[in-house]
């Protein structure tokens, strides 16, 4: 039992640690504050080697679905470099169809997370994506507490997420 829960528990990655990596070597890379970086990473955690997210999908470092993710354990900087790839294409979704070139950085911040969360394809053409596109940030901000559902069930977790990505999003409005 020892040897298991050691073997477990050595797959498991420190965030901070990752965040202090992508803040080093890529700020210049991605706009994604650190506040943002928190809320991101502590929700979905850090894991070395490949698991399945509570929506089924493959997944390894800070919630990295994308890209070959093969069965080995992952560094903090393979991790970082994963994330920080992520994030990126998290943005681009939000700069592209939410005017996120616009949006104060608390905004942007919670935008990007659960666009990181969801996948752009699914948020796209959220109803929360319009109150951004019309500047109805406060709107587009109260929308976070109806995207709490994973493989159509409520999960605590993403409630919890939510609710501190709308706390993020309000305080800069």
């Amino acid at each position: 039992m020892a040897i298991k829960k050691r073997i477990a528990n050595s797959a498991i990655c420190s965030v901070a640690v990752i965040i202090s990596i992508v803040l080093a070597n890529y700020s210049s890379e991605i706009r994604t504050s650190k506040a943002g970086l928190e809320i991101i990473g502590n929700a979905e955690s850090c894991i070395r080697e490949p698991y399945l997210c509570p929506a089924n999908v493959l997944t390894v470092g800070i919630g990295s679905t994308t890209g070959n993710i093969e069965n080995r354990y992952y560094s903090d900087d393979e991790i970082a470099q994963r994330w920080v790839d992520d994030i990126k294409t998290a943005e681009r979704c939000v700069n592209r169809y939410a005017k996120g070139f616009h949006l104060p950085q608390s905004v942007f911040d919670a935008v990007t997370s659960i666009t990181f969360n969801v996948g752009c394809a699914k948020i796209r053409t959220s109803t929360m994506y319009k109150y951004l596109n019309t500047g109805d940030y406060k709107a587009a901000c109260n929308e976070f507490p109806r995207w709490n559902k994973a493989g159509g069930k409520e999960l605590n977790g993403l409630v919890i997420r939510r609710e501190k990505e709308k706390a993020l999003c309000l305080s800069g409005i």
